[in-house]
């Protein structure tokens, strides 16, 4: 049985824990306002540009004028994963949850024969890939000196992804992140990039008619490319909204896990120094009717 002394110092050390937790926490609500803020400020836009894209296409159709972006190789079997999750823990089961969708996508295309790569963004997203799909990673995107998450950021990376699709080193990109429902609720979510009209619907027009000026493709060849730096910007948003809630969840769940631990230690205290002084009262008391 640990000594009075023992429990004092674990107590201690579960109200210093208690301290940072609840500070975490706050620090999580503060940053949560404006990540939410900003995700729900960039979806409406993500979402028209889709449904732009989409009326462009269905006037070309699946012609060879296509820009290939939209329509692809025409085969499916390398297949780019990107995965974006949090540079850092301490957020529940955010980052395994989107590693956790990424990595039964992957085993479900290697089971039938297609070939995996892997592009991570986020430091956690690679170290939980790396453990079972390390031979499939082909590049990583470090974002923990980003002080203030921007649209260059995602452009980087939507024009690293343009780049390996011209290099011919994927046929299909799929994007993973989690898209932010609430505080409590975040879902995992899998989104086609590349080929660009997949995802995506065209909203009705009736019986209007657009002309396109220039042309569609030239339209279609300067949209596609932003679109994808939009969804991956749209992606890192959601995803900065849904890593402060989960952490405000978790560091809250640890806040009263703490205390109900501090509860049960001081009863314990309690007891076995009431059990102490008992056994020094009975050793004054028998001594002196020895006498």
């Amino acid at each position: 049985m640990p000594s009075l002394k023992d429990l004092r110092n674990r107590i201690s050390s579960v109200k210093a824990t208690q301290k940072i937790t609840k500070a975490m926490q706050m620090v999580a609500a503060a940053k949560l306002r404006r990540a939410q803020e900003a995700a729900e400020a960039a979806r409406p836009y993500s979402q028209r540009m889709g449904a732009v894209l989409a009326n462009i296409a269905q006037t070309l159709g699946d012609g060879d004028d296509a820009p290939k972006l939209m329509v692809g190789t025409g085969k499916d079997d390398v297949h780019l994963l990107v995965v974006c999750t949090a540079e850092r823990g301490l957020c529940g089961g955010f980052n395994s949850s989107i590693a956790r969708l990424a990595r039964d996508h992957a085993r479900k295309l290697l089971a039938s024969g297609k070939t995996v790569k892997i592009l991570t963004v986020g430091k956690k997203g690679f170290d939980v890939l790396r453990r079972d799909l390390g031979s499939h990673v082909i590049d990583r995107v470090d974002l923990r000196d980003v002080k203030k998450l921007g649209f260059n950021n995602a452009d980087d990376i939507g024009k690293k992804i343009i780049d390996l699709f011209e290099a011919g080193e994927f046929d299909v990109c799929t994007l993973f992140y989690s898209e932010f429902r609430s505080v409590i609720a975040q879902v995992p979510t899998a989104q086609r990039l590349i080929p660009a009209s997949a995802g995506v619907e065209a909203e009705s027009a009736g019986s209007a008619v657009y002309d396109y000026e220039p042309d569609a493709i030239s339209i279609l060849d300067d949209l596609i490319p932003r679109n994808i730096s939009v969804q991956v910007f749209r992606a890192l948003l959601e995803n900065a909204a849904s890593e402060q809630g989960a952490r405000m969840s978790a560091m809250d769940n640890a806040t009263r896990n703490a205390g109900e631990m501090i509860d049960k230690l001081t009863i314990t205290y309690n007891r076995q120094r009431q059990a102490q002084i008992t056994k020094e009262l009975i050793e004054i008391i028998s001594g002196a009717e020895a006498l």
